[in-house]
């Protein structure tokens, strides 16, 4: 933890949102934020998951809530932006980190697949953003986007993917600029972490899984915190992040 983190509690009276809040990186965000002061606010299918990351969230002494979102279906988002109206008065800082990840060559690769990381990876976080704008706008709030280093750098068998990446950092970088004046807006980059997206891969892959050798959920948390409570005299928009044992692993 850094010292600047380590020494504040920078988030007390916050309020995170964060989506993909039962796994990953986006359990790891949000667990870093709770031990900083801010009150959760955990999206993601799997209620039991939630509910037990909620548990360790409150022993920070923060109030968290779990909302089992199908974030595929308009309404269920709908549903879950009202429940938010209704108990939060505010929304501070919005992190879109749930995905999902489907391979395959151009010439094969189910359309069913590409319509399911289209819902997942880039319209549901353009309408959560949207439905959710208003509230982060009147606290002059942070938005983050866990993109993909694949959005930088297509490879063989992603395409589908990566489209869905590309496109979200396109909406990240012109909402950047639409609201420059009220809210800071960041892009994460990351490369293959250890996660169980990543272990998945793996094993559709063949591949044997070395969580070791990748980038660790914490410390990617970690990082964006960290941007999350610089000055607001400087705005971090971008952040690429690579293992450094293997660069060469997939990049997803």
């Amino acid at each position: 933890m850094s010292a600047l983190l380590a020494a504040n509690r920078l988030f007390v009276g916050q309020v995170a949102v964060v989506t993909g809040a039962s796994s990953g990186v986006g359990e790891a965000i949000a667990l870093g934020l709770a031990e900083h002061g801010a009150d959760v606010v955990l999206i993601g299918r799997h209620i039991e998951r939630l509910q037990a990351v909620a548990t360790r969230a409150e022993g920070h002494g923060i109030k968290a809530r779990c909302y089992q979102t199908e974030l595929m279906q308009d309404a269920s988002i709908a549903e879950m932006t009202e429940s938010l109206r209704r108990e939060f008065e505010k929304i501070d800082l919005l992190i879109h980190s749930a995905g999902v990840f489907r391979s395959g060559n151009t010439a094969v690769a189910p359309i069913a697949d590409f319509d399911l990381q289209y819902s997942t990876n880039l319209r549901a976080p353009y309408l959560l953003t949207q439905s959710l704008l208003p509230l982060i706008c009147e606290t002059r709030g942070q938005i983050v986007f866990i993109n993909s280093s694949a959005a930088l750098s297509a490879k063989a068998g992603v395409g589908q993917y990566a489209a869905t990446k590309a496109g979200l950092k396109a909406v990240a970088n012109s909402l950047r600029q639409e609201v420059a004046r009220d809210m800071r807006v960041l892009t994460v980059f990351l490369g293959s972490t250890a996660t169980p997206m990543q272990e998945a891969i793996s094993e559709m892959k063949g591949r044997e899984y070395s969580p070791e050798h990748l980038i660790q959920p914490g410390d990617a948390a970690q990082t964006v915190i960290s941007t999350l409570a610089l000055p607001r005299t400087v705005e971090l928009t971008e952040l690429v992040l690579r293992p450094l044992v293997d660069p060469n692993a997939a990049v997803v």
